[in-house]
């Protein structure tokens, strides 16, 4: 099973208060050398699959993914869209501190989890192959 989605949206304010700036994977993603893991709820140790892609478009960060077991309990979930959220481990380069919160202007991107509750709420699946 393949899915594609937004992992992160630009310009919007999650429920931690930060922000993305369009370019803000540009880098990570130039020097990615391998693919990005798939996790379940950001777990390590749960990984369910591999992103094939990711990119920034000017929405935000589109990903399209394969899970590895299309008959498990992720894909199962996935498919009766009782959890439908992306989300995205990372680690700040470049940022500045708003009194609105944190904008982040240069991330490192570390893997892409399938979630029950994204941070930015409208990070979601929209479509499954």
């Amino acid at each position: 099973m393949r899915l594609a989605g937004y992992a992160a949206l630009f310009d919007r304010a999650d429920a931690d208060r930060d922000t993305i700036r369009p370019g803000a994977f540009e880098r990570t993603l130039a020097e990615r050398d391998a693919a990005l893991p798939l996790y379940w709820q950001h777990r390590p140790r749960r990984r369910i699959g591999w992103v094939e892609s990711a990119m920034e478009d000017a929405r935000g960060l589109r990903v399209i993914a394969r899970l590895d077991d299309p008959t498990g309990r992720a894909a199962t979930l996935l498919a009766r869209r009782e959890v439908d959220g992306l989300s995205f481990g990372y680690r700040a380069r470049q940022y500045r501190h708003t009194p609105s919160g944190r904008v982040l202007e240069d991330i490192d991107m570390l893997e892409v989890s399938l979630v029950t509750h994204p941070l930015q709420h409208a990070a979601r699946v929209h479509l499954l192959v």
